[in-house]
């Protein structure tokens, strides 16, 4: 059968046009391809890291394409922002509704493009702010000299890209107990709030056992919505009002003497609110911290006045402490460190900031002034005080270093406990006993003072010595100063914390010596957290 040249001739131009259909499709296809990327390299070009992700993804979309696995990534972040807040983290800094706007407004390849990079930093701010804070804590106080285990930034994409969307979320944030417990609490607090609260405040300067009156059913309603009563019609402060009171002095760090004085009342009429403010802080300060803290490790809370030796998560050993003193020069700063040695029948090296501020304009008025003080010149030779005209001097040209040899009386009594740092911290003993039975223990130039300083001793020498007590009193009774290895160092962790928990949930409160927790509260508040209400 033969085809005639008109009917060759259409078939040719059809397939030509075809042909030129297709390639215009591809074309416009690619050209959309190429605005995409174009509009995401533009503007990720001013964020290195997020630049570094896409540069290495062929800038292929993780949030816009019109796969499967990108609906499950927008679904996730979102479901995140809207949870941000059950964290205490500043839910309005991820403008939710601004990005989802921008989203939806998206119908260009340009602007699904620019979208797609503002979803990635959104993301990448939201999961660093759930894993290790939404704060930079040295710009909110200088004493918090920690070191937070910031991860790259371009890892959290990556990472993400590769990994189902809610599971990744539910990993970022601490996955201690403590952080569990603070976030139940959270909910606790903010259902109380929405009840009313503790309930109307205790109108009185002090009140104790036998007597009655309004002040005393304030107190036993307050008492009853903290939990610490039974539902109780007594007008009186009877036996189980003085057993309340105890218990709550107890987990309020007061003496549990029972009786409500004006230290106690205070604290009794602390708002649910402000409670709640502690325990969001202490979220925040969880995140701080959220790496492996070892083990065994020294924890010491700065306003809990006390140290401990944590094993395997169970404390194993506790003693009361003295902090630094809450002045500029004197607060405890907070960070993490190792433990390396411990030193016996130490020499007190006393700091330049001490030696000139202190004992200089002493030394000042009368050459002989603590005379327990030995003074040493650049070459380590002992100076003898009639050779030293102590009037020419001033702090910054003072050329003298002091130390106190060891004794009883060295103020860092017989032992202290090593973890080298620029800051000069370490725990040690002291002579000043009597300061460990005071309420509030603020009185040190920052190191930390152990209340049972040989007990703490024996603990730490007791994973390395089958008689530690023996081998530790070997070293002291010599006099000598000795330094002895740890031979598994341990990590020492200095922290603030005015709401904590035990592992039975309860929840306990200090007061904020430093005023650090209400300089953080503050910055959390400016950046966007609210206290919630919330309906139970």
């Amino acid at each position: 059968m033969q085809i005639s040249f008109n009917r060759v001739q259409s078939l040719i131009m059809g397939f030509i046009i075809a042909m030129f259909g297709a390639v215009a499709l591809a074309g416009a296809a690619e050209a959309q391809v190429t605005a995409f990327k174009q509009a995401v390299a533009e503007a990720a070009s001013r964020d290195a890291d997020i630049a570094a992700f896409y540069k290495a993804n062929d800038y292929k979309p993780l949030w816009t394409g019109t796969f499967g696995k990108d609906t499950q990534r927008r679904k996730a972040l979102f479901q995140a922002i809207a949870e941000a807040d059950v964290h205490g983290l500043p839910g309005k800094r991820y403008d939710a509704e601004g990005l989802m706007a921008k989203l939806k407004a998206a119908n260009t390849p340009r602007a699904r493009g620019l979208v797609e990079v503002e979803m990635s930093k959104t993301f990448v701010e939201l999961a660093q702010n759930m894993q290790t804070g939404a704060l930079v804590p040295s710009k909110i106080d200088s004493g918090i000299v920690r070191s937070i285990p910031y991860r790259e930034r371009s890892s959290y994409l990556v990472n993400f890209a590769k990994s189902n969307p809610n599971s990744f979320f539910r990993a970022l944030p601490p996955k201690t107990p403590e952080y569990a417990r603070l976030m139940k609490e959270k909910l606790r607090f903010e259902k109380l709030i929405a009840s009313g609260g503790f309930g109307e405040t205790v109108s009185a300067a002090s009140l104790k056992p036998g007597q009655s009156g309004n002040a005393v059913i304030a107190l036993r309603d307050r008492l009853g919505a903290m939990g610490y009563l039974g539902r109780s019609v007594s007008p009186s402060y009877d036996a189980t009002i003085q057993k309340a009171v105890q218990e709550f002095q107890q987990d309020n760090g007061l003496v549990a003497d029972g009786i409500a004085g004006a230290g106690t009342l205070k604290e009794i009429n602390t708002s649910a609110a402000d409670r709640l403010k502690s325990i969001i802080v202490a979220m925040e300060r969880e995140r701080w911290v959220n790496q492996e803290r070892g083990r065994r490790h020294v924890l010491v809370n700065i306003t809990d006045f006390s140290a401990r030796i944590i094993d395997n998560g169970k404390v194993t050993f506790e003693t009361r402490s003295v902090v630094g003193a809450n002045d500029s020069e004197r607060r405890t700063p907070e960070f993490s460190d190792v433990m390396e040695y411990l030193v016996i029948n130490p020499t007190w090296n006393v700091p330049r900031s001490i030696a000139t501020k202190e004992y200089l304009p002493m030394m000042k008025r009368n050459a002989n002034a603590a005379g327990h003080l030995q003074l040493y010149d650049s070459r380590g030779r002992k100076v003898a005080r009639s050779q030293i005209n102590f009037s020419k001097y001033t702090e910054s040209t003072f050329p003298y270093a002091i130390k106190q040899p060891p004794s009883k009386r060295n103020a860092l009594g017989l032992v202290k406990f090593m973890f080298p740092n620029k800051y000069n911290i370490y725990l040690h003993d002291t002579p000043a006993k009597n300061l460990f039975s005071r309420e509030t223990r603020a009185y040190s130039h920052g190191c930390i003072r152990l209340g049972d300083p040989f007990e703490f001793a024996y603990a730490l020498l007791a994973k390395q010595s089958n008689d530690p007590k023996g081998e530790f009193h070997r070293y002291l009774k010599t006099g000598v100063e000795s330094a002895v290895q740890l031979e598994q160092p341990v990590p020492v962790h200095l922290i603030y914390r005015t709401a904590f928990t035990d592992v039975k949930g309860g929840t306990h409160f200090r007061r904020d010596v430093y005023g650090r927790d209400a300089k953080i509260w503050n910055a959390l508040q400016n950046a966007g957290v609210v206290l919630r209400a919330v309906q139970g």
